[in-house]
């Protein structure tokens, strides 16, 4: 079947509901995580590790599911990944031990991959330059409301009816999008079973990893938005343990990170004819960096309160909404022949960052000092990669001006 097009408005629809299901299932879940240590008598490094394991399901599938979305279809992939994510989900809600919820996170983690892989993907296969960038704009305000709405009712549910209701949750939101999927998802790409062999598999990749303007957007977005789910294995406890506050006031508290990450997305919607794309990531790297500062000055020299914690992870949330846009689309623009796998790559380092953070915060063992060494060193990561791609930028234009 030859690939359909579909509007702005639906595109963009779509895509925000599944670039949204691996961030809510990370944020429905994390005011259960101390309660955990409690009902499976366990440790917070063990409970810390389901979300890890979250991560590095999420971050090494996504490698898989792009060049699956190419060869099969973008529909066809989604409803075989989403159906893994529920298997993932019932697996947890019955888990009479930890180590049921350290697979079912894993196998979740592997399911949801499919999410953000063929939200971008299928605005590649669409829309370019401005359009493409506006549209992963949209898709970031439809974002912020999920992920911001989800701590609170993963905190109400849990306190109404236990931590498996997080996970019952989590079974309703795959189905919800397999039924829209199957309604108004058009299939956008020409499937190329071929892709999915091992030879063009392997070779898209190393298509991909020899280019340095697509290696350095994606660590850009690695070191700044894998900042945002690292600090989420370190928050809860923080928060909880550490401030004194109530799972369910830490899910109504984490909307600051949502509402601040609303509020950039707008905000770069009002200004982006003005600032335009390198603009609006300079100003996006900037806030990153004094978030960074921020963090590193008040864990050393601030008794930690929710303002010392959540006021410079929101300069960081309201940061990422004004560079995401533009560098994924800068990123994916040189490959649309291979939109699924670039997008593929490009979240496995996004998310790598975030399993990378995670597990080293585990290492550490202190929250609060984890996050105040990992977060800025994320983002003094984001901000040298962001150097890095504008030379190789100009020396790619240079490249082909003298070829002209």
């Amino acid at each position: 079947m030859p690939p359909l097009r579909m509007s702005e408005r639906r595109t963009s629809m779509l895509g925000a509901m599944l670039a949204t299901l691996g961030p809510i299932s990370m944020a429905i879940y994390t005011p259960a995580m101390p309660e955990l240590v409690a009902a499976f008598h366990t440790t917070e490094a063990a409970v810390k590790m389901t979300l890890s394991l979250y991560f590095a399901g999420f971050s090494v599938a996504q490698l898989l599911a792009g060049p699956l979305s190419d060869a099969f279809g973008r529909r066809a992939a989604t409803l075989l990944f989403v159906g893994i994510y529920m298997a993932g989900s019932l697996l947890s809600a019955f888990a009479p031990d930890i180590e049921w919820p350290l697979a079912g996170r894993l196998i979740q983690g592997i399911g949801a991959s499919v999410g953000i892989t063929v939200a971008r993907a299928i605005v590649r296969d669409q829309f370019t330059g401005s359009e493409a960038s506006r549209i992963m704009n949209l898709i970031g305000i439809m974002i912020a409301i999920g992920p911001a709405i989800a701590p609170t009712i993963g905190g109400l549910a849990l306190a109404a009816l236990g931590w498996q209701s997080v996970f019952f949750l989590l079974i309703g939101f795959g189905l919800m999008i397999c039924l829209t999927v199957l309604a108004f998802m058009r299939e956008t790409s020409t499937p190329d079973r071929r892709r999915a062999l091992p030879g063009p598999l392997f070779r898209a990749y190393a298509e991909l990893i020899r280019e340095p303007r697509f290696v350095s957007a994606s660590l850009v977005l690695g070191g700044s938005i894998g900042a945002l789910y690292a600090q989420s294995t370190m928050l809860p406890f923080i928060l909880i343990k550490i401030v004194g506050l109530s799972p369910t006031a830490f899910g109504m508290g984490m909307l600051m990170q949502s509402g601040s990450y609303f509020l950039g997305s707008v905000c770069l919607r009002m200004t982006s004819s003005r600032l335009h794309g390198d603009g609006s990531v300079r100003v996006g790297l900037g806030l990153l960096a004094i978030s960074g500062v921020m963090i590193a000055l008040s864990v050393q020299f601030v008794t930690p309160s929710y303002l010392s914690i959540m006021g410079p992870v929101a300069f960081l949330a309201f940061g990422l909404a004004f560079l995401t846009p533009h560098m994924t689309t800068s990123g994916l623009y040189p490959f649309p022949h291979i939109a699924g796998s670039a997008s593929a790559m490009m979240g496995f380092i996004q998310m790598g960052g975030g399993f990378l953070g995670g597990v080293t915060a585990s290492l550490i063992g202190m929250p609060l000092s984890a996050f105040g060494i990992i977060i800025p060193a994320m983002a003094l990561i984001a901000v040298t990669s962001y150097v890095w791609f504008v030379r190789a930028s100009r020396r790619a234009a240079q490249v082909t001006h003298s070829t002209l």
